[in-house]
């Protein structure tokens, strides 16, 4: 669960990009809040979707308390309807394309359910007054770093000096080039409600170093 910061103490950590079920179950038992599958067919870390309920089934014989995260883009309401008919549907839907803010409200008017996560990848200040448009619609916003040839997964960093001092109304979630060496500056600046890694943490697209996912949580639980 990822819920505003009230204290120094609750930031959440999700690790997003798996591939591997037997990565699912050591990750999960690290006790992080979420785990990200990716379900975009053009991604490296793509995960079909019978491998994805298999991941999925995994986390939960760990913890029924870890999110399961199902990044999609650009997808159509059928499509989420059929995702949320799986034997074991994700727990939030992270949308990481370009879905407008009706879009957003439909779907959360269609399924009030699912827990509705909007991914925006920040580049400058206007980018936060479009974020702002969103916030009624949706869970939380994640943030990731901005590529003009990628979605995500790039490794590239966010400019967190765009966000000192910036409040949201819902909980959000700093992603972009996030592994444990960055944590301290990062928290000397800012409190997001969650942390999310992928790239940083990986021998390949979608195969992890459970060393530094290891090393991650550590950090940031130390600083919490």
């Amino acid at each position: 669960m990822i819920r505003k910061s009230t204290s120094k103490k609750s930031t959440a950590i999700k690790i997003c990009g798996l591939t591997k079920i037997s990565q699912a179950r050591s990750i999960a038992e690290f006790k992080i809040n979420a785990i990200g599958v990716i379900g975009v067919k053009n991604s490296p870390r793509f995960v079909p979707e019978e491998e994805c309920i298999k991941i999925f089934n995994e986390i939960e014989k760990v913890s029924s308390s870890i999110e399961k995260v199902l990044v999609i883009a650009n997808e159509k309401l059928e499509e989420v309807k059929y995702i949320n008919n799986r034997s074991n549907p994700p727990s939030v839907i992270q949308l990481h394309g370009d879905e407008s803010v009706d879009f957003c409200r439909e779907l959360k008017n269609e399924f009030p359910t699912i827990k509705l996560w909007k991914a925006f990848r920040l580049k400058s200040i206007n980018d936060l007054e479009n974020i702002s448009h969103y916030e009624n619609n949706i869970d939380a916003i994640l943030i990731d770093a901005w590529d003009d040839k990628s979605l995500g997964g790039t490794g590239n960093r966010v400019p967190i000096e765009l966000l000192i001092n910036k409040t949201f109304k819902v909980p959000w979630i700093l992603a972009g080039g996030i592994y444990a060496g960055i944590i301290p500056e990062i928290f000397s600046k800012l409190r997001p409600d969650g942390i999310d890694a992928s790239s940083r943490l990986e021998i390949s697209p979608g195969i992890k170093d459970i060393k530094k996912v290891e090393s991650l949580v550590r950090q940031i639980r130390g600083q919490n």
